[in-house]
């Protein structure tokens, strides 16, 4: 049974978010939000989360992966890492799919949790019973044989992405507009014409792959074709992490 409110001890005992954030401002900001609102729902009355959040400068973030720096990402936000640990987060999740890329194997050599953002959104597209769908994201991460092999491995799922002039355009709205959130109709347009291509090529669903693509197409543009959203899967699977032993679940 849910504990009420009243009856709950105080300071009531919680799991520590921590969250590796500035990737970017716009997506750290939505996902704090969306946080807390999730355990609000849970909790109810007047509790919300306990949230850390390192926010890196999202300057070095675009130059290393504009300029394949690999090795010097991982250096730097394997120091955020440390940071968030030093602060007491029990759970850590990076908010940017594309530097899961560095920070999966930086938390590999750690025992402080990680929810991998991809593990939530293939969870819910076995559960939907689909078996390919579309990939959005930025270059690095429509690119990624890394991802592939994680969604195909794990869910037994294949993903299809845009051809070589589409994967640009993708990209180049999420680093130059909605990192800003700089919402432009006709950027709508062009990312939904993309997925309409890639769903008359055989996608079943589309994974909204960038933590701030889901501020310009969502499931209500395309009602019809499933959406996967990972920015909202990835923070509902750290809210179920976070309130698994606090009576906040019913």
């Amino acid at each position: 049974m849910t504990t009420p409110p009243q009856s709950r001890p105080r300071p009531l005992p919680q799991k520590i978010i921590g969250i590796l954030g500035g990737m970017s401002d716009q997506a750290t900001a939505e996902y704090y939000r969306l946080l807390n609102e999730g355990l609000n729902a849970r909790y109810g009355g007047w509790d919300n989360g306990e949230i850390v959040i390192v926010s890196v400068n999202f300057g070095n973030i675009q130059h290393f992966v504009r300029q394949g720096e690999w090795e010097s990402a991982e250096r730097y936000l394997s120091g955020k890492v440390d940071a968030l640990e030093r602060a007491g987060a029990d759970v850590i999740l990076c908010m940017s799919n594309t530097m899961h890329r560095v920070v999966e194997p930086i938390m590999a050599a750690r025992s402080t949790p990680f929810i991998h953002i991809a593990d939530p959104t293939g969870e819910a597209i076995r559960a939907a019973g689909l078996t390919q769908v579309a990939l959005l994201g930025t270059l690095a991460t429509m690119r990624s044989e890394t991802l592939r092999r994680r969604f195909q491995d794990r869910f037994g799922i294949t993903l299809l992405t845009p051809d070589e002039a589409d994967q640009t355009t993708v990209d180049r709205i999420i680093f130059d507009e909605l990192v800003r959130r700089d919402l432009r109709p006709e950027s709508k347009a062009e990312y939904l014409r993309i997925v309409d291509g890639l769903r008359g090529q055989g996608a079943q669903g589309v994974i909204l792959g960038c933590t701030e693509i889901f501020l310009l197409i969502g499931q209500d543009d395309r009602p019809d074709f499933p959406v996967f959203d990972t920015t909202g899967l990835h923070v509902a699977a750290a809210v179920a992490f976070a309130t698994e032993e606090t009576g906040a679940e019913a």
